[in-house]
This record gives structure tokens, C-alpha cells and sequence, in this order.
């Protein structure tokens, strides 16, 4: 937190933690229908793919709240690093395709570019909602 606080004002009020997996074509067969809503139990807000094997899968993280990341080329980030991703709130709501990332590690940042892909107006308000769950229940 120190590193990102040299370079963000960040607070407890305006930034959020959870997990991410990164996986190269998540989403096939049965993982499609599960995966997504096991990860959100576990505290998950985002994957990181280089393709996702179903628009389904896909369909299943945004419909848990988590946002569906892609990136292609050489991972910058390994198991157990923390990945600092400011402004992603303001980014889904401003229909960003692409996000500024950073790798934090070892009191460095290093930054690297996610992309999102096209999501709907009402996928942007499910992810910002938290679920589809709380989309539907603000909607009345």
C-alpha cells in the first residue's frame, strides 16, 4: 500500500481489494457454469485471460459482479503479485476498452495495459451494481 500511496491518493473509502486469476482460455466445459460464482465466494472482483473459451463464461463473470480482463503478450505479473488497477469504476462507466494496470511489487510499480472488450450499457451496470442480483433489486 505504501508504494501505491507514493504514486495515488488512495483511502479506504475509495479503493477496493480482491482476487484475481489469470488463466489463457478459462471457461470451458463445466467451469463455464461454476467457476464464476466459486470464485465471487472466494472474494474474486476480476479474471485476467488471454481469450475466454464461451461468450457464457464471460457472461458468468460480469453477472457475478467480476470484471472480464484479457491481455495478450508476456505476463508482467506472477502468482501471489498484486495487481493496482486505479479508476476501474470510473473506466466501466466510461466505456474504457482499455485499462491502466500496474504490478506492485517488491516497493515498485511496473505498468502494463488490460483490456475489457465491448460490454453492453447493462453489463457496465451489473459489474457497477456489484451482481445481477443487486442490478435487478436497484431496478424496481
Amino acid at each position: 500500500m505504501d508504494t501505491i500511496k507514493a504514486s495515488f491518493e488512495i483511502s479506504k473509502d475509495n479503493i477496493g481489494i480482491g482476487s484475481t486469476i489469470y488463466a489463457v482460455k478459462p471457461g470451458d466445459g463445466s467451469a463455464r457454469e461454476q467457476a464464476a460464482s466459486c470464485q465471487k465466494v472466494l472474494g474474486g472482483w476480476a479474471n485476467i485471460a488471454k481469450e475466454y473459451a464461451t461468450k457464457r463464461y464471460r457472461s458468468n463473470l460480469i453477472n457475478w459482479g467480476m470484471l472480464p480482463f484479457t491481455f495478450d503478450g508476456e505476463l508482467p505479473f506472477e502468482n501471489g503479485d498484486f495487481v493496482f488497477i486505479p479508476d476501474v469504476a470510473k473506466g466501466v462507466k466510461d466505456k474504457a476498452a482499455e485499462f491502466k494496470a500496474y504490478v506492485v511489487k517488491d516497493g515498485s510499480m511496473k505498468e502494463f495495459t488490460l483490456k475489457m472488450g465491448e460490454l453492453t450499457d447493462n453489463e457496465r451496470e451489473i459489474i457497477l451494481n456489484g451482481c445481477l442480483i443487486n442490478y435487478n433489486r436497484n431496478k424496481k
